[in-house]
């Protein structure tokens, strides 16, 4: 299953990504794009073909039985230093369709879980994620 795609670092956070920005099931085209952005921004295109991680996760994604076996394996190829920054993508990436639906909240509370992250630390980090995306759809401060 997803073992078999995902083996190193860039894939992991390609993945994990991939999961945060679908996990509601919309597969739109912003989406697609916010996620390959970030990439770009990360640095990870130039080791990984998008469209072929894309493809990997869509074949996966539906036989999945469970996330946080998914998550613990994501996070442990991560291994992750900064795992604030790492959890604020996650919500950036949850937020990209503009809402947050009751399944990605879910997933973000399993995530901050597994990254340690404290209940003030991530209410905090929610809270401005959101509003930094609110700023950028309304325009205003």
């Amino acid at each position: 299953m997803y073992e078999d795609y995902i083996t190193t670092q860039d894939e992991a956070i390609c993945h994990l990504f991939l999961h945060c920005c679908f996990k509601d099931g919309n597969f739109t085209q912003e989406e697609v794009n916010t996620v390959a952005s970030k990439f770009v921004d990360l640095q990870i295109h130039k080791d990984l073909n998008f469209k072929e991680e894309l493809l990997h996760y869509r074949s996966y994604k539906e036989n999945m039985e469970d996330e946080n076996a998914f998550l613990q394996y994501l996070l442990k190829l991560i291994n992750p230093v900064q795992n604030l920054a790492l959890y604020s993508y996650c919500i950036e990436l949850c937020l990209s369709d503009q809402q947050l639906t009751a399944d990605e909240d879910a997933l973000l509370s399993k995530l901050a879980v597994q990254l340690e992250v404290s209940n003030e630390d991530k209410h905090v980090v929610d809270k401005l994620t959101t509003q930094r995306k609110a700023v950028e759809i309304e325009k205003i401060f």
